[in-house]
């Protein structure tokens, strides 16, 4: 998403959650700081984890509010989740992607500590950022499952929506060859299939049929892709 086309809702959003979680900062300062986290998500590099991605993770938050105990603090962490982004070939795979999930929840913390958001609210958003690394949940906590279930909502779009998705992330590692691209995305399919449930809230076990048939369409045409690779390799 080029940054003409990023939302001008989208900072008083950051503002309102962040006033909401306790920050004593002036509205100016919240709203640099919102800036600068929104710079990060324009970078030209990012073809899904960008502002797109973001405003997407938002608006399924918004769907799921009803089940979140601190909603204030689930939405700073969807802001904060990808704020440590590369996707560069040695980062991807370090990080199992391009997300440094670590990293992004200490911006997190430094920022939100900036900001004068209370220790026990900094320590919610960080814990949820951190947990969207493998998306291990607490399962005490509904913010968090909340959190990974927007983030995972992706999967359960509609076809044309996925298309879209898939196209974006091989864009963003266009520089990694397909088959060693096609081997890494055929892992994470099956990881994802082999799990009891995709979406651990109430309202986010609504989208796992659809994701599940996203995810195994995904598996047969990298299946066969994957064959095509092969036979011209051996040919």
């Amino acid at each position: 998403m080029a940054p003409t086309a990023t939302p001008t809702w989208l900072l008083p959003v950051y503002a309102r959650a962040a006033t909401g979680a306790g920050a004593t900062a002036s509205q100016s300062e919240i709203l640099a700081a919102a800036s600068r986290l929104l710079a990060r998500w324009e970078e030209p590099s990012r073809h899904f984890h960008n502002v797109r991605h973001l405003v997407d993770l938002l608006q399924h938050v918004d769907e799921l509010q009803q089940e979140t105990h601190k909603p204030h603090a689930v939405r700073l962490a969807a802001w904060y989740h990808g704020a440590i982004f590369s996707s560069d070939e040695a980062a991807a795979y370090a990080h199992r992607g391009g997300e440094d999930e670590d990293a992004s929840a200490e911006f997190a913390r430094e920022e939100l500590s900036a900001l004068g958001l209370p220790t026990e609210s900094i320590n919610d958003v960080t814990t949820m950022v951190k947990a969207l690394a493998r998306h291990t949940l607490d399962p005490s906590s509904s913010d968090c499952a909340v959190l990974c279930d927007a983030d995972l909502a992706v999967l359960a779009s509609d076809p044309q929506r996925y298309k879209e998705y898939l196209r974006d992330v091989r864009a963003e590692y266009s520089h990694i060859p397909d088959r060693k691209f096609l081997e890494a995305r055929q892992s994470i399919v099956k990881k994802l299939l082999a799990r009891q449930q995709l979406y651990v809230s109430p309202l986010g076990g609504t989208w796992e049929e659809r994701a599940r048939q996203n995810l195994a369409g995904e598996a047969s045409r990298i299946e066969k892709a994957l064959d095509r690779i092969g036979a011209a390799d051996a040919s």
